[in-house]
Parts: structure tokens; C-alpha cells; sequence
């Protein structure tokens, strides 16, 4: 029990008023007598909420300028406390021995309450005081506080509470982990993003990701409040989360006989409302959305229908004639059933809306945290496409994940025009805003440059997710008033040009943070976030993750990449194994990409394994050449591709749609970036236009069968 009589009545009023829940309290003891306690800051209760939690009285680590407010002064007498000033360096020295003669310590390494509803930034200070004194550091969540008239939010970030449940989560004691060599300046931030990485671990450790999106969304919902904004797109207008939940239970029992509970139904339909109220009512009915891709021609849809199993597909009939899909949909009529949602909104009674509008609380169908929740197809680029099956958890173990690292939240608007069967759009489009409680504008296609701006200007969005190849159409095309309302913009699914770095910089006076994933992993794996960034890489690795490099034959710097984590896929379809799932082997999954990582965690990518050619011995990175060309070329879309040689082993051909591109133009500039001979092109093939997939990356596949067509063309008529 906590010692003293403060402990005590504080300890009565927290359990009485806000139904204080403590977890994890046998870890203090754990820590020994000196430890410290590490918490986040959301109110002006948490420091009497420790002193009522803490079984001995502690000592309160508090910024010497709030230290002398007239208001707080009171309440100093009661507690023991000790002044944290950055302009005296010996005051920190006088807390650190305190520390090393026993004293346990509560500190709030943000030194402010939050007023972003996430973690902020993490001070040097509080984490030189862990590491000089040696103590272990116990890491504890406070949930709750934050929807109080005690906090710093504003209502526009937070639905407000009376007396809102407080939970407190006391994770175990850990050490910083800090390079012994290290001193001085690069020790101090080292020991703070050490501090930063376990208070983000914290907080993503303590977000629950045992139960459904659909659980998952209700919850929002009942956060948020029925009439907080959820979705809006151009044609059906705005979706409240009480209007969404509701659409949701109607079309989900009409969507159930469309195939058994467990099993897969694709989905065919642009980024809108109509494409969430659908993936939302499968889920809620017990059955698995399979995000087809419309952009990858017929033989590639059918071949992921046929490694997921799927023989329904459900569509529009305004998306179809609008995109011009007529002739794929021909295709396809061949072996699956279509299903129009015209037709099925025809349906929809009366009677169909009295009971949606009753069990829009809970899911149709009652799913477990690990079973199927969507199956996503990866490009194609190297083959045929392979079903990506992931499950409830590992989608909200990614929200959670980001979360943990990026502040995000009900005062934000997010535009969202990627595709969402692109994993990048699924998640990021669909599941992360909702759960958030972040009103997103769902654009259906990421192609328009002049439209997309003007929208994100009109809207007011703070948020911005899209790709280097999108982003350069938006900067082309954008008044540089457009995005003046924008907080982030995050890029993934190919690398950012330094090209485009630069133009957002100049143009807008704005820095793209830009992220690395995969499919395979739901999809974030690193992140660049305002706090930690650096140009040429995609960020440092999410918490929750593991990683390891192997050594690659011929590649000097870095090791191809495999990781591990609640947020890595259940397995993989195969369009040749139908239906039959294939586990990453122990739970890591290859990535197949080859990276960097640096002293600080940030990540570089040198290009993937297969896209690696080997030329007299040696090894060159595809990604590396398209690199040189984009620097030299940025205005246009350049790929390369490795073809057979008899005398080196194997040549590069660059394709691009730049018109004047000449061999020598592209040498004359790796000379003078003091590039290999190696990366030069031994030919250049120019296209009017290169071949796209969903997500803007060109399509390596058709444009290697396009280059080898060329050059057995060529071959023809020379020996003709």
C-alpha cells in the first residue's frame, strides 16, 4: 500500500472519481530503491496521481521556471521535489547523486504536458540523469487524464470527460542503451533518443491490439463521439463515424452470402467512402477483403483471384465506366462472378435500415485478433503477384506502431488519394485515421496534379501521404500558397528524389519525412518523424521490430535486410498453391532489400537484392543508376533493367521518357559525381511514356520483357 496519509487520500479520490486501474506495480520494486520513474505527461494530475500509485515517497524532478508559479507553490509543501534548470548544470549533478544514494525519482522526460495528445519531444537532461547515476528507468504510461478539464488540449483535440477511467501501465525496469565509447555532446543525445526509444516502446507497448478494426472503430467511435466527421469524398459527401457504423451494418449482411465467414471477397473500388463502408461491412460480416488491383491488367487480377481463392468480386458500375475498366471486366466475367453495389443498394429496405441503425455498436460476426482481416497483393514487379495475408492485429500493432513515433490526431485532417489495395493506402488511408479519430478527404485518384493541391488548399488538410512520383506532379503544378496548411507530408513506396526534397523545401518551405515498408510488413517498418530525421534515408526502425542484416556477396556496405514483429503478415498465397498459406520461416520475413544502418538507427537503402546486376565481378545497384538519371533528368520517370552479356556477365539498359536523353549526357554526369564505370548504361532506350503500376512506381516486369523484345529485335535484323 503507498506510505503516508497524502498517499492515501489521494489514492481514495482516484479510485472513487475516476476509477483508477494500476497494472503492472510489482515492477517498481523490480528497479530497486533508486529507481526512476519515467512517465508521460498529459495533465496536471499526473504528479498527484504518482504520488497516489508509488508505494514510498519519491522525489519530483520539475522545471525550476513552473517550480515558481504562485499555484503550484502549495502544493510543493506536501511532496519532496528537486529543480530541473537547464541554465545550471550542477543542479542536474545534485539530482544525479540524490539518485545514486537511493532516492527513486519521478520525471517527466517531455518537461511539458503534451499538447499534441502524443508524445513529444524527450529532453537530453532527464536522460543524462539515468545514465550518469546507473539506475534503471521504469517506464509508465498514464491514460486518461488527457480528456480532463486538467489537461492542456484543446476540445477540437479531445472529446472531454468529467471523470474519464484513468489507467496507469508500469512496464519493466530497462537500462539505456548507450555506446560505451561515446562522450561528451554525442553521449548527451545518444542517452535522449535512447530516453525517447523506450517512452515511444511504452506507448506502443501499452496500445491494445487485441481485438478487431471493426472492434477497433467502434471504440473510436465512442471516443470520438457518433458525430465527429470520419470520412468525406467528392461524390457521397461525409460520413459520420454514427452514419459509418451504420452503413457498415447494413450492406455487411447483404455482403455475407457472397462467401463463407472466413473466406475471401475481393474488392475492386476506388479510394472513396463507398471502398471503406465495403472493406468495413466484409469485416464485420466474418469475411476477408482481397484488395484487387485494377491497375495490373487482367492476367495478374486473375492470378491473385486465383491465389486468394476469390470468385467474387464486388464493384461499381460508375468506378468501372469512369476508369474505363470495361475491357478488363470482361476479362474477369470469364472465370469470377461480379457484384455491383448499385444493385445492391436497390435492396436496401426499410426494414434493412431500422436494423443496421440497431447493431451498428458491434460486429456482425464475432473474429478473433489473429484471424485473416485483408489480403493484399504485392506489384508484381518481379512475377506473378503474391497474396499478402494479414490479420487484425498485425494491422493495429502498425497503427499502434506509428502512433508511438508521429503526433496524430482529432485536431488533424488527412487527404488521402493513394489507392487502397495499395498496402500503403489500406492502412494509412483507411485504418490509421480511423482508429485516430482523424476526419479524412478520400480523392479516388492520386494522377490529377491540378485538382489534388487545390483540394488539399481547400480543405485545410494538415496531412499528406503519398509518393515521390505524385508529389512531383502536385510540386509541377501547385500554387506554392496550395499547401500552406500542411503539418507532414509522408512519402513511401519508392525513394525520394533528392530533386523533390528540394522543391518542397524551396516551393512550400516544407520537408518530406519519408518512410520505409512493405506489404508483407502492414506496411511500416521505419519512420522519419520531426524529432528524428535525416536526409538520404527512410528513418529508424518502429518499435516492436526486430532486425538483422546478412552479409551479401559483393556488396561491401550493409546486408539484406530481415525483420521480425507483431506487424509482420501471417503468409503468403501463391497463384500456383491456391488457398494454402506460407509462414515466414520462424516469423522473420526477407525483406529482399539491401541497407545501411547507421550508428543512430537510421536506415539507408542500396536497392533490392534482385535488383542488384553483376558486371565484370562486381555488384551494381539498379536502384543506384535510377538514382544518377533522376538527379540528371527530374522531371522525368527513368528504371533500369540488367539483360544478359556474354562477355561481362550482365549490361545495363536505361528506359526513359526523356526525349533528348543520350548516353553521353548521363556519362559526363556520373563522371562528375564520381561514380563507377560500372553504373554507366550501355544503352538507353526512350519511351513516350513508361509503364505505371498502382502506386506510381514504374513496372519493372513489362519493362524488361519490353527491353528484351527490343533487343532480340535488333538481333533479327542484324542477322537478317
Amino acid at each position: 500500500m503507498p506510505a503516508g496519509w497524502l498517499n492515501d487520500f489521494l489514492s481514495i479520490v482516484f479510485r472513487a472519481f475516476y476509477h483508477l486501474e494500476v497494472k503492472g506495480l510489482e515492477n517498481i520494486a523490480k528497479a530497486g530503491p533508486n529507481a526512476i520513474i519515467a512517465l508521460n505527461h498529459v495533465s496536471f494530475l499526473d504528479p498527484p496521481l504518482a504520488t497516489a500509485i508509488l508505494p514510498r515517497r519519491p522525489v519530483f524532478a520539475i522545471d525550476v521556471a513552473m517550480s515558481q508559479r504562485w499555484w503550484i507553490q502549495p502544493f510543493l509543501r506536501f511532496v519532496r521535489t528537486m529543480a530541473l534548470d537547464p541554465l545550471k548544470p550542477m543542479a542536474l549533478r545534485t539530482i544525479i547523486n540524490a539518485v545514486r544514494a537511493g532516492d527513486s525519482l519521478v520525471i517527466f522526460p517531455e518537461g511539458r504536458i503534451t499538447i499534441t495528445g502524443r508524445l513529444m519531444k524527450v529532453y537530453d537532461g532527464a536522460a543524462m540523469i539515468a545514465d550518469k547515476s546507473g539506475a534503471m528507468v521504469v517506464p509508465v504510461r498514464i491514460d486518461g487524464p488527457e480528456r480532463t478539464v486538467f489537461s492542456r488540449l484543446k476540445k477540437t483535440q479531445v472529446r472531454r470527460r468529467l471523470f474519464p477511467k484513468i489507467k496507469v501501465t508500469i512496464l519493466e525496469p530497462v537500462k539505456l542503451n548507450i555506446d560505451p565509447q561515446l562522450v561528451g555532446r554525442k553521449r548527451r543525445l545518444a542517452a535522449g533518443a535512447a530516453l525517447y526509444d523506450v517512452m515511444s516502446d511504452l506507448i506502443f507497448r501499452t496500445t491494445s491490439t487485441d481485438r478487431t478494426i471493426v472492434e477497433a472503430v467502434i471504440e473510436a467511435a465512442k471516443v470520438n463521439g457518433g458525430k465527429w466527421l470520419a470520412l468525406e469524398d467528392p461524390v457521397s459527401g461525409r460520413l459520420t463515424y454514427k452514419r459509418l457504423l451504420q452503413a457498415t451494418a447494413i450492406l455487411g449482411p447483404k455482403l455475407m452470402p457472397l462467401a463463407a465467414e472466413g473466406r475471401a471477397v475481393g474488392v475492386m473500388l476506388p479510394t472513396s467512402n463507398g471502398a471503406v463502408v465495403t472493406v468495413l461491412s466484409l469485416l464485420s460480416g466474418g469475411r476477408v477483403p482481397a484488395m484487387i488491383n485494377f491497375s495490373a491488367g487482367a492476367a495478374n487480377v486473375l492470378g491473385a483471384c486465383r491465389a486468394a481463392q476469390v470468385d467474387t468480386i464486388v464493384t461499381a458500375r460508375a468506378f468501372i465506366e469512369k476508369a474505363r475498366l470495361e475491357k478488363l471486366v470482361a476479362q474477369l466475367e470469364k472465370q469470377v462472378r461480379l457484384v455491383y453495389l448499385e444493385d445492391i443498394r436497390k435492396t436496401v429496405s426499410f426494414a434493412d435500415k431500422l436494423r443496421g441503425a440497431l447493431r451498428a455498436k458491434k460486429p456482425l460476426i464475432a473474429r478473433k485478433p489473429d484471424d485473416w482481416a485483408a489480403i493484399l497483393f504485392t506489384s508484381g514487379t518481379e512475377g506473378m503477384p503474391k497474396g499478402v495475408v494479414i490479420s487484425h492485429r498485425n494491422v493495429l500493432a502498425n497503427v499502434a506502431q506509428v502512433e508511438a513515433r508521429i503526433d496524430f490526431g482529432r485536431d488533424d485532417r488527412l487527404f488521402m488519394a493513394l489507392p487502397t489495395f495499395h498496402s500503403f493506402g489500406f492502412m494509412g488511408g483507411i485504418v490509421l485515421p480511423l482508429i485516430s479519430g482523424v476526419p479524412t478527404f478520400l480523392y479516388p485518384s492520386p494522377l490529377h496534379y491540378r485538382t489534388v493541391p487545390e483540394l488539399v488548399y481547400g480543405i485545410c488538410a494538415t496531412y499528406l501521404f503519398g509518393t515521390d512520383t505524385f508529389l512531383t506532379g502536385y510540386a509541377r503544378m501547385a500554387n506554392p500558397y496550395d499547401f500552406r496548411s500542411l503539418r507532414y507530408i509522408v512519402a513511401g513506396a519508392e525513394p525520394i528524389k533528392e530533386a523533390t526534397r528540394r522543391t518542397y523545401l524551396e516551393k512550400f518551405g516544407m520537408r518530406i519525412l519519408e518512410g520505409y515498408g512493405v506489404t508483407e510488413t502492414s506496411p511500416v517498418l521505419a519512420l522519419n518523424t520531426p524529432m528524428f530525421n535525416k536526409f538520404g534515408t527512410v528513418g529508424r526502425l518502429l518499435p516492436g521490430i526486430e532486425a538483422r542484416l546478412e552479409k551479401v556477396a559483393g556488396v561491401e556496405e550493409g546486408g539484406r535486410l530481415f525483420v521480425r514483429g507483431p506487424n509482420v503478415m501471417l503468409g503468403y498465397l501463391r497463384s500456383d498453391n491456391p488457398g494454402v498459406l506460407e509462414p515466414p520461416p520462424e516469423g522473420w520475413y526477407d525483406t529482399g532489400d539491401i541497407v545501411a544502418i547507421d550508428e543512430q538507427g537510421y536506415i539507408a537503402i542500396k536497392g533490392r537484392a534482385k535488383r542488384f546486376a553483376k558486371i565484370g565481378g562486381e555488384m551494381v545497384s539498379l536502384a543506384a543508376v535510377e538514382m544518377l538519371a533522376a538527379e540528371l533528368w527530374p522531371n522525368y520517370v527513368s528504371a533500369v533493367v540488367a539483360v544478359p552479356d556474354a562477355r561481362k556477365g550482365e549490361r545495363l539498359i536505361l528506359v526513359t521518357d526523356k526525349h533528348s536523353a543520350t548516353r553521353a549526357d548521363f556519362q559526363a554526369y556520373a563522371r562528375s559525381q564520381h561514380a563507377s564505370e560500372l553504373m554507366f548504361p550501355a544503352d538507353i532506350i526512350v519511351l513516350d511514356r513508361l509503364p505505371l503500376l498502382g502506386s506510381g512506381k514504374p513496372d519493372l516486369q513489362t519493362l524488361q520483357n519490353l527491353v528484351r523484345d527490343q533487343i532480340a529485335a535488333k538481333a533479327t535484323v542484324a542477322a537478317e
